[in-house]
């Protein structure tokens, strides 16, 4: 019994001992290290996983007017949402093609985190005019934000080439995906999508978004063969093309005459003309205009001094109804167009294959650009 008091004095001891041990030793000043939220690393390491794969989205730059918005809009204030920048100029009938598919995406999916920049670059000289660039806007019911690059600067920092083409830019300002031309709707649509779900996933939102529409079955669409490339009657712009053996008259006005054979895929004039830097003007009352072409859709950009009357064949014949392009009217069985304003006038709609387009003039101071076709 005695030895087992001993034991438990002996216990209470040691535990005693160890209990002023503890107490006498200094203290370890306990620092707080704060560790960065996961988020911030997962958000550096994709930046860098980015920033190696893509070139950041350069600036709007040399803008000269906006329509749809205020002079504030860039890039950089857009961080966070996705944006499709489009290179356009109204007269290009490749770019106007495209229009009702940005359309459609704006309605989709602005309030979803899309933000659509018209980038408007012009060709010719009345496309730099804010007035000409408005109408067209309102025309085709645009309603995303238009600017205008009248000066190429915005063209250049994106080092672009073409009309049309369209970046699309992420939420971190990376473009991650181009594409030059008419097409690739879905695809396009589709990436759109997944930025927008990249969005939604950094915000923590769920929804889910419309289904991709694809092909739009309204949309104008060249389906067969184009055989004649776009021809260009200014000097500045010329690309070949021209018949008459006098060649365009940049030195002064020439007097056409039409020959007996007509080379494929070039146009003539007959009447008086004079060749400016975009485009050749009629300088007599009346003049024609022949051309040999392959496609089923004949458009001209052009424009008057005043007004002036056209009146359009094909194959030597006057258009019906099913052939005549949307700026043509049947007056008295005469296919007619009215010619005023400079933009782009639709005056064949034919079928494919090799056609001769004959355009009849009245009125000096009519103005023709370039032909396109489709």
């Amino acid at each position: 019994m005695k030895k087992n008091h001993v034991l438990v004095i002996v216990v209470i001891l040691i535990i005693a001992a160890i209990a002023y041990l503890e107490s006498a030793s200094p203290k370890i000043q306990e620092v707080e290290v704060k560790a960065a939220p996961r988020e911030y690393k997962v958000l550096e390491e994709v930046l860098a996983e980015k920033s190696q794969a893509y070139k950041a989205a350069p600036e709007l730059a040399g803008i000269s007017g906006h329509i749809n918005t205020d002079g504030n809009i860039s890039i950089g204030g857009l961080k966070g949402k996705v944006v499709l920048v489009d290179f356009w100029t109204y007269t290009c009938i490749n770019c106007i093609r495209t229009l009702p598919y940005l359309k459609m995406w704006d309605e989709k999916y602005r309030n979803e985190g899309l933000v659509i920049i018209g980038v408007h670059t012009p060709e010719f000289e009345f496309e730099k005019e804010y007035g000409n660039v408005l109408n067209a806007v309102e025309e085709h019911g645009i309603q995303y934000p238009v600017v205008q690059d009248n000066d190429y600067a915005t063209w250049r920092a994106f080092q672009n080439r073409f009309w049309p083409r369209k970046y699309l830019i992420d939420i971190d300002g990376f473009i991650v995906y181009d594409h030059i031309g008419e097409g690739a709707y879905k695809e396009t649509e589709e990436k759109i999508q997944d930025l927008l779900k990249e969005r939604m996933e950094k915000e923590g939102v769920a929804k889910e978004l419309p289904e991709s529409a694809g092909e739009l079955p309204e949309a104008v669409k060249v389906t067969g063969r184009v055989g004649t490339p776009e021809i260009y009657l200014g000097s500045g712009f010329y690309r070949g093309n021209f018949g008459n053996k006098e060649g365009l008259a940049v030195s002064g006005p020439v007097e056409y005459t039409l020959p007996e054979e007509l080379q494929h895929n070039t146009a003539y004039f007959e009447g008086t003309w004079v060749t400016e830097n975009d485009a050749s003007r009629l300088v007599s009352e009346t003049g024609k205009i022949v051309l040999p072409y392959d496609a089923k859709v004949v458009n001209i950009v052009a424009g008057a001094m005043n007004e002036s009357e056209i009146a359009v064949f094909v194959d030597g014949r006057p258009e019906d109804k099913e052939s005549k392009g949307a700026d043509i009217e049947l007056v008295n069985g005469k296919p007619i167009g009215r010619i005023q304003d400079h933009r782009l006038y639709s005056l064949v709609e034919y079928q494919y294959g090799q056609h001769v387009v004959e355009i009849e003039v009245k009125g000096k101071g009519f103005m023709i650009y370039t032909f396109t076709f489709g």
